[in-house]
């Protein structure tokens, strides 16, 4: 068994690789890159030579191209000493056109030049645009260099960094002496509670272990997950961040600041990022910290994306399988009977039916009762849940129904419960000895794919309900052109698929010993 996990683990790590490899050939290669600056106001903001600098440095985050300026070049040569600032001073300065070239810049120029020739590179050189004798808006002259980036370098560099650890080098600016400092009494409260943390320095996040009043009371930000970033629809958040950051209004609470300043306040310190310089030029931060550990986040009343998705997506799924195991086992029992016919007209009707529409129905009865129909990260009420479950189990009772059903009359039918009563058993014993534990086997191998799966939200259910789930975030990065955020949630769904599969070949053959996966020799 244990052989049989691995192999299928390492196949599914493989079919996970192929399918974000589709993905980004998708992306990258049959979509137009220019899309993304369709809903970018920044981009018609600037114009001329800025217009198209700003378009490469854009693509270039994007993951379309490898982008390098004249200036980048030269910057490296002064920092591995081949140049000294004076010669980085003559060297960068770039006439209006060629013909006014330095000699030192052409010298550069021609190295730079060979350089990118070199490592693939396509070097694009934008003189100024004249005006009256006077450079037009934008019309500064650029230098730069750029390059398509192959498939698999975009695969290579995506998985080996979606797992981070966090060490004391990770800031590459001066901080001071770096290290980890272990204390049973942390800070953020006033150093008199007792609450073991590990705190950093020249770690990206100041807080790498440490406790609180929140499940599962203990965290840590040492080791995190890497999905990419996010560029339209949360710009420059990490799509790990938009997924399982709270929501709705701020909690304020009684904060003491590293720098002795206490107040009302929704800043969580223990999410603390190192951001270089925000104390010079920021106040408010100068005033708070006595390092430049000063990003935080902000605690939240509500659930986070994936919180709300798993909140409705876990009940949906066993209050499905409460209702339908039961209903199934009648209506198999019944045969021909009114329950069975019942039974079958809604599972009919809920096939027949479009999702959208039973779904709206749903939620014209339930206004009607006086459930809400919208959902409030305000609201303390929990009846805003009701309608969002009921409508996602339904077509799961629906499923279970029908397949339990027919498993059931199968073996109803086979030759093995012929037998048995004949040989004297009872019809409960066959019942429960036989016929229901082989029925259920192909009912239990879709219990973790269910649980999973609730990660993942539903997007028409939380449309019609405007729950701010995790259901309609790809398809929101589609209509964005959120290249980041389509991988990494493309890559999150299939590692759940298929970690689902595995889990339930395993609790298949933990119900019934008699499968086995391994394969012997004859």
């Amino acid at each position: 068994m244990t052989k049989y996990v691995l192999r299928r683990f390492l196949h599914a790590m493989i079919s996970v690789i192929i399918v974000v490899a589709i993905v980004m050939l998708m992306i990258y290669s049959m979509l137009d890159r220019q899309n993304i600056f369709a809903s970018d106001p920044q981009y018609s903001k600037v114009s001329n030579n800025q217009q198209v600098v700003y378009k490469y440095r854009k693509w270039q985050d994007f993951g379309y191209v490898d982008y390098i300026t004249y200036a980048d070049y030269l910057s490296q040569l002064q920092k591995s000493g081949e140049i000294d600032q004076e010669t980085y001073d003559k060297a960068v300065s770039i006439a209006r056109t060629p013909d006014k070239d330095t000699d030192i810049f052409k010298d550069y120029s021609a190295k730079f030049e060979a350089y990118c020739k070199e490592n693939g590179y396509t070097v694009q050189r934008l003189n100024a645009i004249m005006n009256r004798k006077k450079l037009a808006s934008g019309g500064a002259p650029q230098y730069f260099a750029y390059r398509d980036r192959p498939l698999w370098k975009r695969l290579v560099s995506y998985f080996t960094s979606i797992i981070k650890v966090d060490n004391i080098h990770a800031v590459k600016e001066d901080v001071g002496e770096r290290g980890l400092t272990f204390t049973l009494y942390d800070p953020v409260y006033g150093g008199e509670k007792f609450s073991p943390a590990i705190i950093g320095n020249g770690t990206r996040n100041k807080y790498l272990l440490y406790f609180d009043n929140q499940f599962p009371y203990i965290h840590q930000n040492l080791v995190s997950i890497n999905l990419g970033v996010s560029y339209s629809i949360n710009q420059g958040v990490e799509i790990t961040t938009t997924m399982t950051r709270s929501q709705g209004s701020y909690v304020l609470s009684e904060l003491t600041y590293p720098s002795g300043l206490t107040e009302q306040s929704a800043d969580d310190l223990h999410s603390a990022v190192y951001q270089a310089g925000s104390r010079e030029v920021n106040m408010v931060a100068a005033e708070r910290f006595t390092d430049d550990y000063t990003s935080v986040q902000t605690v939240k009343s509500g659930l986070s994306r994936m919180g709300y998705s798993f909140t409705i997506g876990i009940i949906a799924t066993m209050l499905a399988y409460l209702l339908a195991i039961p209903l199934g086992i009648w209506m198999a029992l019944k045969k021909e009977k009114l329950v069975d016919r019942i039974g079958t007209a809604y599972i009919v009707f809920i096939m027949a039916v479009p999702s959208v529409a039973y779904i709206l129905i749903f939620k014209a009865i339930g206004a009607m009762t006086g459930l809400p129909t919208t959902f409030d990260v305000e609201s303390k009420s929990k009846l805003m849940f009701v309608l969002p479950i009921v409508s996602l189990a339904l077509p799961s009772i629906a499923g279970l129904m029908r397949w339990l059903r027919r498993f059931m009359i199968d073996q109803m039918n086979s030759d093995y419960v012929k037998f048995a009563r004949s040989g004297g058993l009872s019809e409960g014993e066959i019942f429960t000895k036989h016929i229901f534990k082989n029925a259920a086997i192909p009912i239990i191998h879709g219990i973790p794919g269910s649980l999973l799966g609730a990660l993942t939200g539903a997007f028409i259910t939380e449309r019609v309900y405007v729950v701010p789930g995790i259901g309609g975030l790809l398809i929101n990065a589609i209509g964005a052109y959120d290249n980041g955020v389509i991988v990494g949630v493309t890559l999150f769904y299939a590692v759940l698929s298929v970690v689902s599969m595995i889990l339930g070949d395993v609790l298949m053959a933990m119900v019934d010993p008699r499968i086995n996966f391994t394969s012997k020799a004859r």
